[in-house]
């Protein structure tokens, strides 16, 4: 006796259908009169939508049923469906490719963003504004470099890197930049803090004990 197991049947698009689903769509692409073939289709969509009777007669639903169905058919049924006929590539878009940015940041520790911003300052005529933004920015490079290096650099090497990031068309008011400070300040590790925790307590019941050692002597 020949054993028909499901590895051997046909693959099924939709499994939640089950294999009888998918044998009436089947039988649909057989029918050659037109007119019937359509009539059997929505007795098909019927046949569907009782699986399902609650959302049956919604319109979303019903225009879910047809999809499901030309899927089932792997868009090979040629019937008139009230909905617009779907193909493989509506259904299953190709993705939209992205632009890979291929601008080499030349100083990763500042990143890309501030040679953006140092370069739309350029064409300013508010030279005030300009000044403002680009002691912000120099702050945040400097900000920056300790977290990179765990070093202040110099503000001299901050301006020629700003310099450097406009091409020399940015004028920048060197007297200011050079008295910028950084308001970075590095969090304390937590072991350190809790070394420092428990030195002051043992400094403290050290100092208790001597205070009782010298009580007790007199």
């Amino acid at each position: 006796m020949e054993k028909n197991y499901n590895v051997y049947r046909k693959k099924l698009q939709l499994p939640e259908y089950g294999r009888h689903i998918h044998q009436m769509v089947d039988n649909l692409m057989t029918i050659e009169n037109r007119e019937e073939r359509n009539r059997k289709a929505r007795v098909v969509i019927n046949v569907m939508g009782n699986l399902n009777p609650l959302l049956r007669d919604t319109p979303e639903f019903t225009h879910k049923l047809w999809d499901h169905m030309f899927i089932m058919s792997d868009f090979k049924l040629d019937v008139d469906s009230p909905y617009p006929i779907p193909t493989s590539m509506t259904l299953t878009p190709v993705p939209r490719r992205m632009a890979y940015p291929d601008k080499r940041v030349s100083q990763k520790h500042y990143g890309k963003y501030v040679k953006n911003v140092i370069q739309s300052l350029e064409h300013s005529s508010d030279s005030e504004a300009v000044h403002e933004v680009v002691s912000d920015v120099a702050r945040y490079m400097r900000t920056k470099s300790y977290e990179y290096n765990q070093e202040h650099p110099n503000n001299e090497a901050i301006i020629k890197d700003i310099k450097r990031m406009s091409d020399n068309r940015l004028s920048v008011d060197e007297d200011a930049l050079s008295l910028i400070k950084s308001e970075y300040r590095q969090n304390q590790p937590v072991r350190m803090k809790k070394n420092n925790v428990y030195a002051n307590n043992k400094k403290g019941n050290n100092k208790n004990n001597n205070q009782r050692y010298a009580h007790k002597k007199q």
